[in-house]
């Protein structure tokens, strides 16, 4: 798996989806809503891409009595170098990570959270600087709202398009995309082969050429 991370690494979240796109992979892998909140917010300073294999949360609603509960906390699931993907349940207000959380998953070696929901705790997060991707914040705890309750099964985010454990997590300042490691290969090429042609479109329009031909000159 390091290997096919290794062939990822050098790629921006937009060229995997656009490679996922052309192979029909649902959505293009992409997380769409999810977007980076810590270390800094989307769009307002640096911050380094993350890339790793998932680790899965299922939440539920915490009154929710005929769900499994796993048999440890969800935050001492995850491994090191592994990010973890969280999924709540859809429309709620609440949280459900926050700062222990972080604090956990850093001191594991986790290299980052992405959630399908919503967070708290933005600031003790952020000078944690762990990388966090999320639908939203809150300023409710879980609490009585949600709980964990499936760790490490396949997740399907909308559309048919699943986190599966073992997918390969890519987040940056454009979003967040999901690669099963069946189609690196395949998605390392077209990643290759788009960035030799946006380097040639690029130089023609830093030389004054027009954006249509250029366009069609390239992108056959």
């Amino acid at each position: 798996m390091s290997a096919l991370i290794k062939a990822l690494r050098p790629f921006a979240s937009c060229d995997i989806g656009d490679a996922l796109v052309k192979l029909k992979y649902p959505l293009g892998g992409y997380l769409d809503g999810i977007s980076i909140w810590s270390p800094v917010r989307q769009g307002t300073g640096a911050s380094p891409a993350i890339i790793g294999e998932a680790t899965t949360v299922k939440m539920v609603a915490a009154d929710d009595a005929a769900a499994p509960t796993p048999t440890k906390h969800f935050a001492d699931s995850t491994e090191s170098g592994k990010i973890m993907y969280i999924q709540q349940p859809k429309k709620l207000y609440s949280a459900c990570f926050g700062g222990l959380m972080a604090t956990r998953l850093k001191a594991s070696g986790a290299a980052g959270v992405v959630i399908d929901g919503r967070f708290r705790d933005i600031q003790e997060i952020q000078d944690l600087k762990f990388p966090l991707f999320a639908r939203g914040n809150s300023i409710l705890g879980s609490n009585t709202f949600t709980k964990a309750s499936e760790l490490n099964v396949a997740l399907e985010f909308k559309d048919g398009l699943y986190i599966n454990p073992g997918d390969i997590i890519v987040g940056d300042q454009d979003g967040v995309v999901v690669v099963p490691p069946s189609l690196v290969e395949q998605v390392v090429q077209l990643c290759e082969e788009r960035k030799k042609i946006d380097e040639r479109t690029l130089d023609d329009l830093n030389g004054g050429a027009e954006m249509g031909p250029t366009i069609k000159k390239y992108r056959k």
